[in-house]
């Protein structure tokens, strides 16, 4: 027998949110049925018109609230709802933190399968707005003028954006002044039906602590018209930069970045500042969008590897060196890997530029590596790994259970990938001390978390 949706698309329907999920969206449940609801807040009794009505589950578009939470503030900007930048701004920083409190407790609660795991407080920053050191805008024409903004949620459908609230104000402002510089030179935009059109993307990264700026304009075709009077007037009115690149990508693709980067004017890399360690960090470099948070993390990775100046410790998935580099300053040795050659290449430039000898690195995958020096008979006192999304490779698991060291810091962007890692090593042995969330994303509903196991000395090696 067929069962048919008592819910049809349309229909407006009342009911009492019960819960949010890990995007931010309100979760209600008519008859055991749940709806997902932008914009709606757990405790709140809300009208809602259903958009989408699948077999298991509904979407709704908010109507009106009838009961409120508590939680709630109002919008600072209805764009940031638009274009899904800033997801979580209606609900105040406190009721925020503890959403990515919640979001951490239930990953390894549920996926983890953890019971009555203890997870701290999250660490949130002093101002969850302005945060941000790094913008990838796209530019597109509207009205025949060249314009820069963000996309309508779920679209391609550009909207201009001057004010992004959760980025630097200077970087907003030097959008400002690259778009205007470009629009009086008539700079042509990209066109994804066609494949025509020269500006794809602005790229801006600035400093936290040396307020350098790099700017990157990512082209789809290798000349850019005008280009001596461009780089004079991006001089002129932007002297904190210190790095001008062009980047050429002529695929037909949504990923931001081509291969080919050429330095149009200044230095190829820019510099910042982590730890009290200075890195040079180029176009393509993966470095923290949020310098001060970043720090309190890695600060709370090192005090939990508490080293004590003897060890060799393994830092996975180490990007341009950002935690390689704090731990080699406190470790007797540190071995570092990355699948990014530019990235290791930049990790050794900024442990030579810092005056530090005792951090190896290579360039491949953490699941090649970890067994190689396993065969080496190289032992960790610590492991360190900040794997992407995906969290870690069960290859690279294997090998970490293989090498046993006696205590991982397991930092992570993604709560499930870390809860179903964690339980893996927790199976072979390990026991799940600490979980700290830390907001490095206000306004959002991404959360990193720092995970500390220690091996249990009665289990066997």
């Amino acid at each position: 027998m067929v069962e048919i949706n008592r819910y049809q698309k349309n229909q407006e329907l009342m009911g009492e949110v019960v819960d949010l999920t890990h995007e931010g969206m309100g979760v209600v449940k008519l008859e055991g049925y749940p709806f997902f609801v932008e914009g709606s807040l757990t405790g709140e009794t809300i009208k809602f018109k259903a958009t989408k009505v699948g077999k298991k589950y509904g979407y709704g578009r908010l109507m009106e609230i009838l009961v409120e939470s508590p939680d709630r503030v109002a919008m600072t900007d209805d764009i940031g709802r638009l274009t899904g930048t800033m997801t979580l701004q209606h609900l105040s920083y406190e009721g925020q933190l503890q959403f990515k409190k919640k979001q951490v407790k239930d990953a390894f609660e549920r996926i983890g399968q953890f019971q009555e795991v203890v997870v701290q407080n999250t660490l949130g920053m002093e101002n969850p707005w302005q945060y941000r050191n790094k913008a990838q805008i796209p530019v597109r024409e509207i009205n025949g003028r060249l314009e820069t903004g963000f996309y309508r949620k779920n679209s391609h459908e550009l909207i201009p954006v001057e004010n992004y609230y959760i980025q630097d104000p200077v970087i907003d402002q030097t959008i400002l002044t690259v778009r205007d510089i470009l629009r009086d030179y008539q700079l042509t935009a990209y066109d994804e039906h066609t494949h025509t059109g020269l500006l794809r993307h602005i790229i801006v990264k600035r400093g936290h602590h040396t307020r350098q700026i790099m700017i990157v304009l990512v082209t789809n075709g290798k000349k850019i018209p005008h280009l001596d009077e461009i780089v004079e007037r991006l001089q002129h009115e932007i002297p904190e930069m210190v790095s001008l690149i062009q980047n050429i990508n002529q695929q037909k693709t949504n990923v931001i970045l081509g291969r080919q980067s050429y330095c149009l004017w200044g230095q190829p890399y820019y510099q910042d500042q982590m730890l009290g360690i200075t890195f040079n960090i180029s176009a393509q470099s993966f470095y923290q969008v949020n310098t001060p948070q970043a720090e309190r993390m890695y600060q709370l990775a090192l005090d939990l590897a508490d080293l004590q100046g003897g060890e060799t410790v393994l830092d996975a998935y180490c990007g341009i060196g950002t935690i390689t580099l704090a731990l080699a300053k406190k470790a007797e040795h540190v071995y570092a890997m990355e699948i990014v050659s530019e990235a290791i290449e930049m990790a050794r430039d900024n442990a030579e530029l810092n005056q530090i000898e005792n951090a190896h690195f290579e360039v491949g995958k953490a699941e090649d590596w970890l067994p190689r020096w396993n065969e080496a008979g190289i032992h960790f006192d610590i492991v360190v790994v900040d794997p992407p999304r995906k969290g870690l490779d069960v290859n690279f698991v294997e090998a970490l259970i293989e090498q046993a060291p006696p205590k991982i810091v397991y930092i992570s962007c993604n709560p499930s990938t870390q809860a179903r890692d964690c339980r893996l090593l927790a199976d072979a042995g390990y026991q799940l001390k600490y979980i700290q969330p830390v907001d490095l994303f206000g306004q959002t509903s991404h959360v990193e978390t720092i995970a500390f196991l220690v091996k249990s000395s009665h289990s066997e090696d």
